[in-house]
């Protein structure tokens, strides 16, 4: 097994695929860290549900998120805080296809599905998403990864223990990076035994998703260029977080000094995609890092 220790952040970035192709958008990770806006269409999200059940205030606020500088928008129909109980397929389409709908034809960014199920994922790349963010890593639905190795679209694989209802029952870990990157690494290999494209698999190690708080999330972004050793893009989303609030005394929407913090060190340490809430700020705040990193 590869330690944090052994492996040295050269070695890593020799392996690393600089490129991908979504849809008709390439990402050069190379180049900058890019930003996935979020858009939760829930009543129960932990930080803005509620608040985009509406179709048209969702479109609108999809339309402000790429305004201010969102490369791809993650587009979700079921909470996945903890406790939460799951959604049926039924009410997980009803609310994600007609929004995805639209925002295909009125947004010029890849829209990328947020399910563990490839029923809505299906539908929802029919409707025009270019894109799966499966916090399962394939492990809830069968049919999932046929689906991805089919549609050749790029696909998240995040790190999680159980399930959003019973996952923070399970946080205590023998050595959390290594279990975390051991992980990552056998549904790295499950993808590509199934026939997904290894230059469209994304990983993530999983920030909140049965984890201690606020220690194990900051372990994670303490210790994140250690995942370069899978040779895949890193996503990471701590936008807004309960670690945040544990560390700071803070509630929900006054933790954007303690996003800015986390951001800037997951992208110091190897992070390429930010998945975050504030956009604007955010965007500003990976733009000065990928500045200060590219100096000589």
């Amino acid at each position: 097994m590869v330690t944090p220790e052994s492996t040295s952040s050269q070695e890593c970035e020799v392996h690393n695929q600089p490129i991908l192709r979504c849809g008709k958008h390439r990402f050069d990770f190379a180049e900058r860290t890019y930003i996935m806006g979020i858009l939760n269409i829930t009543p129960d999200s932990f930080s803005d549900g509620g608040k985009f059940l509406n179709r048209n205030k969702a479109i609108d606020h999809t339309k402000r998120m790429v305004e201010e500088g969102a490369d791809i928008i993650d587009v979700g129909g079921e909470s996945t805080r903890p406790g939460t109980q799951p959604v049926s397929l039924e009410e997980e389409l009803r609310r994600v296809i007609p929004v995805v709908e639209k925002l295909a034809s009125q947004v010029e960014v890849p829209i990328s599905i947020d399910t563990t199920k490839a029923g809505v994922a299906k539908e929802a790349l029919e409707a025009g998403a270019v894109m799966v963010n499966d916090i399962s890593a394939l492990r809830f639905d069968t049919k999932m990864a046929p689906l991805i190795s089919e549609r050749g679209v790029p696909v998240v694989l995040m790190h999680m223990r159980g399930t959003p209802r019973t996952m923070q029952h399970h946080v205590v870990y023998d050595c959390l990076v290594s279990e975390i990157n051991s992980f990552l690494r056998e549904r790295i290999e499950y993808a590509e035994s199934v026939g997904i494209d290894s230059q469209k698999i994304i990983v993530d190690p999983g920030i909140g998703f049965g984890k201690s708080v606020p220690d194990g999330n900051l372990k994670i972004i303490k210790n994140l260029s250690f995942f370069k050793n899978l040779g895949k893009p890193i996503l990471i989303g701590p936008s807004r977080k309960a670690f945040i609030g544990s560390v700071l005394n803070l509630g929900v929407e006054e933790r954007e000094e303690g996003n800015a913090a986390a951001i800037s060190l997951a992208i110091n340490n190897g992070a390429k995609i930010i998945r975050v809430h504030d956009v604007k700020k955010m965007k500003r705040v990976a733009q000065m890092v990928d500045a200060i990193l590219a100096v000589n």
